[in-house]
């Protein structure tokens, strides 16, 4: 409660303006640059998701907060980068990862008086244990979705979470149809009670098992009949061995019937939108919390997921990084419009605080990019720098450190050593990515002075945690 009143005593009259613009923010798992159409995919068509940047604008250097899922939603709630914020691994089932102390993006928008609705993948501890933190703690009105990140991995489980309780599912239910579905109705909701709303829709499409509804995973088997011999596993490691993972027969075409569900989805609520008549009053952005995975059966390189970026999920190299993001407002952004404004996860809470005129948390390390939204005549700031880091696991064991600057990459990672041998940070490597947008020419040996810039970088943008590999052991 602290938190609370001490924010709201630094924007005095804020909970009293005017028509204040809704805010849909989804947020797809591990989906690709090269899985949407707008993005380049061939192979088949996203027209809804499309719309939110042929409608308004496509950032093509936008960034995601982590390589993996719960470090990416830690950067996109707290507004601190990735070489600060507490969460830079996927920490198993472990609960309340979010410091209470801190006002996180969902308690911003209630400090404004929003309506606040989570639904789909938390991926930031349980969200159904009494007495733990959970959505409903760190500022949403509602929740719906799955108990803990590792049920999140199938798309049949035996229970999902509704406001802290957890329910029983019937065998067979599709959890994500009913989890947009609570959604929507949110959304419904809020605009006949005339509240504005920020909703935000982190679904796991399409992460882990290619679990697809029948009738579209029938359609797209029938389109690519030569993969009917693949079998997609996965293993869920979570509720407690209650928990299993229906195995995909066809995972090529699971994987396109996700995606095509999930269009038809998104085009669903931009109808609802014109329907109640809050078309024009509400921002929705659309992007991924990394990049694409290998899990599951999902073939990447067939789909050419990372759009030919180097690298996919769990890596600091582009294609693990790099993500879509698109973002529509009627009225408001000029359609049709790119951008190249080099942006990341960490930039979404102050513009959300410019967008509602309430105060940037003292957390934050981001920069808004609302005036890039806005258009010709306002003035955009840039970064100088993005820092990335990335821990795999508890004892650290994958390391690995980027930095975007101008059109300058540089990146290394953790070196491990055979018994007796010392470990460390491998050499730093330097891409120009302008010229190698695809990172293939590494540079390092001939711009000394870059790398010793990007080392200084790196240096003083890692906050250590416990049991983090010392980062300057290789220099």
């Amino acid at each position: 409660m602290k938190k609370i009143l001490l924010f709201l005593a630094l924007s005095p009259g804020i909970l009293f303006a005017e028509k204040k613009p809704n805010v849909i923010y989804i947020l797809a798992d591990d989906l690709g640059l090269g899985d949407l159409s707008i993005y380049g995919q061939k192979e088949f068509k996203t027209p809804n998701i499309d719309r939110i940047g042929t409608e308004g604008i496509k950032f093509t250097a936008h960034y995601s907060g982590n390589t993996v899922c719960s470090p990416s939603r830690a950067v996109l709630l707290t507004g601190q980068h990735p070489g600060k914020v507490a969460v830079r691994g996927n920490i198993g089932e472990a609960d309340g990862l979010l410091d209470p102390h801190q006002v996180v993006l969902p308690e911003v928008f209630k400090h404004a008086g929003y309506a606040t609705g989570a639904y789909g993948k938390w991926g930031l501890g349980h969200t159904h244990k009494p007495g733990k933190p959970n959505p409903l703690t760190h500022g949403f009105d509602e929740f719906c979705g799955w108990k803990s990140q590792a049920i999140a991995h199938t798309y049949y489980p035996t229970t999902y979470v509704h406001n802290g309780k957890e329910i029983p599912l019937k065998k067979g239910k599709y959890v994500h149809d009913l989890i947009m579905d609570h959604s929507m109705k949110f959304i419904e909701r809020s605009a006949k009670a005339q509240k504005p709303f920020f909703c935000y829709i982190p679904t796991a499409v399409p992460h882990a098992a290619m679990h697809a509804p029948k009738h579209l995973h029938e359609k797209w088997r029938k389109i690519y009949p030569e993969f009917d011999h693949l079998i997609g596993k996965y293993t869920v490691h979570g509720g407690n061995g209650t928990e299993t993972c229906e195995d995909v027969i066809n995972p090529i075409a699971g994987f396109a019937a996700m995606i095509e569900n999930l269009d038809n989805q998104i085009g669903n609520i931009l109808a609802l939108l014109k329907k109640l008549g809050i078309d024009d009053n509400t921002l929705v952005i659309f992007t991924s919390d990394n990049g694409a995975h290998l899990e599951g059966g999902h073939d990447p390189k067939f789909w050419n997921s990372s759009g030919s970026l180097r690298g996919h999920k769990r890596d600091m190299h582009e294609g693990g990084i790099r993500t879509p993001m698109l973002a529509r407002w009627p009225g408001v952004i000029a359609p049709g419009r790119t951008t190249d404004h080099i942006s990341a996860f960490w930039d979404v809470l102050p513009t959300m605080c410019e967008l509602i005129d309430l105060p940037v948390p003292d957390q934050s390390d981001g920069i808004s990019f609302l005036p890039t939204l806005r258009g010709p005549g306002s003035r955009q700031e840039p970064h100088d720098h993005l820092y990335f880091e990335f821990c795999k696991g508890q004892n650290q064991s994958i390391f690995s450190q980027a930095v975007r600057k101008g059109k300058w990459k540089a990146y290394r990672n953790f070196k491990k050593a055979p018994k007796g041998h010392k470990a460390g940070m491998k050499p730093l490597e330097i891409y120009n990515l302008d010229a190698d947008p695809f990172e293939k020419n590494n540079l390092a040996n001939q711009m000394p002075e870059l790398v010793k810039e990007m080392e200084a970088i790196i240096e003083k943008s890692h906050t250590p945690l416990p049991g983090q590999p010392k980062t300057g052991s290789m220099r």
